[in-house]
């Protein structure tokens, strides 16, 4: 099953920027990460089982695109998350409350923001998570355990500010 990259990024062109974002907290670099995971897709050869393959495959590709680019010389600065779009939300995210929810989210370290993403905001179990990122089972548990006591005492912090 290989559908048209037409049908592919409108099905699935948010669900990628938004892991891309996740991980870089850069709206630029989500985009090229999002067009970069796309033009793999459609160069690809491999047969796609079912839509939820083609999702998985996707996303996977997203996670490792925008981990490199982190890992690369010119971005190892990190930048702040400003990127919002005309409503005054962060992309993808409609309200203020998730608006904030996903800046404590990017604070997390890397690793427990891209579990804590795939989780929550793709609905993904702990099992597709590990074989998406090519780690046990255990990690991703780990991983989502640290990043949620981490979201805790950042948000416990926003909330005492306020």
């Amino acid at each position: 099953m290989k559908r048209t990259l037409e049908e592919v990024m409108g099905e699935h062109m948010l669900s990628v920027f938004r892991v891309a974002y996740a991980v870089l907290n850069d709206r630029n670099d989500a985009e090229d990460v999002a067009q970069d995971t796309f033009l793999a897709y459609h160069l690809t050869n491999e047969e796609f089982e079912t839509e939820e393959h083609i999702r998985r495959w996707l996303l996977a590709v997203a996670v490792n695109k925008s981990k490199n680019l982190v890992k690369s010389a010119w971005k190892r600065k990190n930048r702040p998350m400003e990127e919002l779009d005309e409503t005054g939300t962060a992309v993808g995210f409609s309200t203020e409350e998730d608006r904030s929810l996903l800046e404590a989210v990017a604070e997390l370290p890397l690793k427990c923001r891209t579990v804590i993403h795939l989780f929550y905001y793709e609905d993904y179990k702990v099992k597709e998570i590990a074989e998406m990122l090519d780690v046990s089972e255990n990690t991703v548990k780990s991983q989502l355990h640290r990043g949620r006591k981490l979201l805790k005492a950042i948000l416990r912090e926003e909330w005492e500010d306020e």
